[in-house]
Parts: C-alpha cells; sequence; structure tokens
C-alpha cells in the first residue's frame, strides 16, 4: 500500500518537517523544483520552455523551476499570475533570487509558442471555482502542442475531491510531493494528471501519529494477504461459498459469482436460487452445488440448512427486488454469523431499510455502485461524487460494514476510519457482469479465512488487474465478465501480469 493523504494532512506534515525536523520552507521549494527539473530534463523537449507560477508556495516552485533550467541554458520565460499583494513570502524570495540570475519574466504568453509548459499556478489547497480569466489561461495551455509537467496537481483540480473547478490544466506528467492526494487518483482529476510521479523532497509525517482518515492506494503488495494454501486441506478446508442469487431469466449473475469464488481459491459453493435456473446451472456450472426456491416460496427451511452450512454467505446478483427475494435478505440478516456480502439486488432490498444493518451479528461488506450507494443514503449521485471518499467512509462508519463503493476509482472504507483508493481496471469493465464477478472474488477471499477489510481491497485489486489483463488481449470495448474469470488465476499467481497500476 502507498500512503495517501489529505491537503490538510500535507500541511500538517509539511509544517512538522519545517517546524519540528528544522528544514526551511525554501529548501524543501528548492528541492521540489529539482525533482521537477529532473523529469523535463528527462522526458520534455526543452527547445522553448514556459512556466506559469501563481502566488503562492506553488508558484515559489515554478518560478525555482524557471531558475534552474535558465542556468542550465535552457530557453525559459516565467509568467507570474495573480495579484503580487497575494504572493507568499517564499514566492517572493524565489522571484528576487531569479531576477538576481537575469531569467526571463513575461505578461501575458501565448502558450502556443513553446515547446514545453510548467503548471505551478494552483497547488493542492485550490477549492473555489476559478475565474474566466484562469480558465481561458487552461483553455489556451490544453489546445496548444507543448508537453505541458503539472507541479503537485494540475491547476483547477481540487486536492481532496478531484472535482474540476471549472477548468483544468491537462498535463503529461504530474510531479508531487511526499505522497499521492485523493484528488489524483480520483476522477474526474485523474484524467488529467496524465503519468504521476511521487518523489521524496524530505517532508514526511510525524512519527507514531495515525492521521485519520487513513488512506492508502492499493497496489500488488496486497498480494502478500493471500495465505499459502494448505497441503494437507480439502474442500471443505479451503471455505464454503453460499450464494444467495439469481431469478428466473437472470441465471448469468449466479454463474459469474459462484465461477469467481471457485476461480479465487474456495472449495465449494453452493447456489441457492429459483427452480427456473436448476437445469441451466447444472449444465453450465456442474462444480456447484444448488438448492432451490419457488418464486412465490424462498424456501426457508432450505435456505436455513445452507446458512448452517456455509462459511461466507454472498446474496444479490440477479436476485430481483419482489416480495420472495425480501424474505431470503430478511432470513439472512437475521441469522447470519459468517462474513456477509451484500450486493445489486440485496442493496436495492436493503435500501428500503438501511437500519437492518445495524442489527446484523457478523462482519459485513456492501458493494454499492454510485446508483445503489445513492439509494442506500438517500442522497443523489451527483452530490456523493462530489466526496466519494466522505460518503463511503460515513457509511460503513454509521453502519458498521465494509463499504465498497465501486466506480471507475473504487473506494474501499472501514468502520474504524481506514480508505484504500484503487487504481487498477479499465473502462471495459463497464459491463454486464462485472460487478457479479467481484463479489465472488471477495467471497472466495472471504473463504480463506482473510478479514472483510483484507478481503473487499484485495477482490477490488485483484478484480482490477483482471481486467486490464483482459484489455490487454482484446481491447478495453470488447471486455466481458467472462473474459474476467479467465484472468483471475493469473493475477493471483503473478504469472508476469503486469497490471496497469500506477498508470493513473
Amino acid at each position: 500500500m502507498r500512503r495517501v493523504v489529505t491537503t490538510q494532512q500535507m500541511k500538517e506534515a509539511d509544517e512538522y518537517t519545517i517546524r519540528k525536523m528544522g528544514i526551511p520552507s525554501l529548501v524543501l521549494m528548492e528541492r521540489a523544483a529539482l525533482a521537477c527539473v529532473d523529469v523535463l530534463k528527462r522526458e520534455f523537449p526543452l527547445e522553448r520552455v514556459l512556466v506559469l507560477c501563481g502566488t503562492g508556495n506553488n508558484g515559489g516552485d515554478g518560478i525555482a523551476i524557471g531558475r534552474i533550467l535558465h542556468l542550465a541554458g535552457y530557453d525559459v520565460t516565467i509568467c507570474l499570475t495573480g495579484n503580487d499583494a497575494h504572493r507568499s513570502e517564499e514566492n517572493k524570495t524565489q522571484k528576487e533570487i531569479a531576477e538576481n540570475y537575469g531569467t526571463t519574466f513575461v505578461n501575458n504568453p501565448d502558450p502556443a509558442e513553446y515547446t514545453t509548459i510548467v503548471d505551478s499556478v494552483f497547488g493542492i489547497g485550490l477549492s473555489r471555482e476559478l475565474s474566466s480569466q484562469y480558465c481561458e489561461l487552461f483553455q489556451k495551455v490544453n489546445s496548444s502542442r507543448a508537453k505541458v509537467l503539472a507541479v503537485d496537481i494540475p491547476s483547477g483540480i481540487h486536492g481532496n475531491t478531484a472535482e474540476i473547478l471549472g477548468e483544468a490544466v491537462r498535463a503529461d506528467v504530474t510531479v508531487t510531493f511526499a505522497f499521492a492526494k485523493p484528488g489524483l487518483l480520483m476522477y474526474p482529476g485523474a484524467d488529467f494528471i496524465g503519468r504521476l510521479e511521487v518523489c521524496d523532497i524530505g517532508i514526511y509525517e510525524a512519527d507514531n501519529v495515525v492521521c485519520q482518515p487513513d488512506i492508502r492506494q492499493l497496489d500488488e503488495r496486497e498480494r502478500a494477504w493471500i495465505k499459502r494454501r494448505n497441503p494437507g486441506g480439502n474442500k471443505g478446508t479451503f471455505g464454503k461459498i453460499l450464494l444467495i442469487a439469481g431469478s428466473v431469466n437472470m441465471c448469468g449473475a449466479s454463474y459469474l459469482s459462484g465461477m469467481a469464488g471457485f476461480l479465487t481459491g474456495a472449495g465449494m459453493v453452493k447456489i441457492h436460487t429459483v427452480r427456473e435456473n436448476r437445469v441451466i446451472l447444472q449444465q453450465q456450472f456442474p462444480e456447484a452445488m444448488l438448492s432451490v426456491y419457488d418464486d412465490t416460496d424462498p424456501n426457508l427451511s432450505g435456505l436455513e440448512e445452507a446458512i448452517g452450512w456455509a462459511d461466507v454467505i454472498g446474496i444479490g446478483p440477479g436476485l430481483g427486488t419482489s416480495r420472495t427475494a425480501e424474505e431470503l435478505l430478511d432470513r439472512v440478516l437475521a441469522v447470519c454469523q459468517v462474513p456477509l456480502v451484500i450486493d445489486a439486488d440485496g442493496l436495492n432490498l436493503l435500501s428500503r431499510d438501511t437500519d437492518r444493518l445495524r442489527e446484523l451479528k457478523c462482519p459485513c461488506i456492501v458493494t454499492p455502485h454510485l446508483g445503489e450507494m445513492g439509494r442506500l443514503t438517500g442522497m443523489d449521485v451527483s452530490s456523493i461524487q462530489k466526496d466519494r471518499l466522505k460518503t463511503a467512509a460515513e457509511f460503513a462508519g454509521n453502519y458498521h460494514v465494509v463499504c465498497v463503493q465501486k466506480d471507475a476509482r473504487t473506494v474501499i472504507a472501514d468502520p474504524e476510519g481506514m480508505i484504500f483508493i484503487n487504481t487498477t481496471g479499465n473502462s471495459g469493465m463497464a459491463t454486464a457482469g462485472s460487478g457479479d464477478v467481484l463479489t465472488g472474488v471477495i467471497l472466495g477471499l472471504l473463504g480463506t479465512g482473510m478479514p472483510a477489510r483484507e478481503a473487499a481491497a484485495l477482490g477490488v485489486w485483484l478484480h482490477g488487474c483482471a481486467g486490464d489483463a483482459a484489455a490487454r488481449k482484446v481491447g478495453e470495448a470488447s471486455v466481458m465478465a467472462g473474459k474476467l474469470l479467465e484472468e483471475i488465476p493469473g493475477c493471483i499467481r503473478n504469472d508476469s501480469n503486469d497490471t496497469e497500476e500506477g498508470k493513473v
């Protein structure tokens, strides 16, 4: 995992380094500038360089970058934006130093005349809508042919929520310092940052201090959570999954979830589904056991027998929202004492009375996409999107569940304040059945005895890894849920499956 900090946590870490550790702010600024210059020299066409600098310390970084490039013999022009009266002390000092070295400053440059543009107008502290003046400037930068490096974060992106505050610079590379920030990893902000490079410039958090929220970016190291399989085990050793899924004309979801559970390591899968699905599943999925019910009779005695058998339970994929489906959910919520995953129609049923979660006697993972999250919380999707980390964390805390809030960048939150951001996956996974596969992967990990938080987080990462592997083979437009199933074994096994991790 990689630490991710909010803008406030980054400010606190910065102040801790300066005030407690004694490293002057200008030293940190110089190190930030040198980190950016290193990337510029390595990757950018530096025939003509424009550095756009704001009034704060982010702008001070930019002035230092311009001065260092100028002294190295490059053709560099610095443009100062904003009101001079609002410049920070460090910004003023950097301007004076750059002037002493004869660095060129201009007003109203034409971005189209440059081969490289450095964006250091606004840093991670921006939280207000931009004026039309800045929107027009950023539009000119984006329409130019110049290659763009953003300092810390592309200007115009909210550092915590990833909102675009009117307009944002579209960078080819973003160099951020010490830690990634949520606005760099979440959409829509992530679409503007290009390649992200996190550079160590000497800013660290205080030792032995746990900051809340505790945000982490998932990466391949989480595979270490997978336990070594017991060589003397049997099919009952590796997890017995009960999957309550499928309805009339909706058989596929139960197959996709159940098969994903098997492929993730489960020893046994039993599906409790409508009688109409029996023949289809017996032909398509002979490895699974079946327990069936009629659409007007949920077969609660058969359900309770299956619950008593299971090590983990999943409910919802393709289940429908009938009265019978609600009876099934109510019984599971009432008696379940093993880890439980609620997905899809299970969440839609749950949204009729979300307080039922408070009575649970078992660990629970909920996996809503944004529409389902809206129904669970009573919020509209646009409000959820404005701060997805907050809504996921609040739901997890309020109902004491692990919340897997699915989207292009999935957020996983637990009741204790830990938040994971996943950056594997691609647009090809926005396809029917993809969420059913995720449910099965999480169930399979739970069946190995993995705790709910880790199973949810690693399940999301592996699911995205499978999507990236599938997209490399067939292209994003042609990824289907069945292709995800094919790639799960390689992602667990780590057969040199180079994921898109880090390409945010």
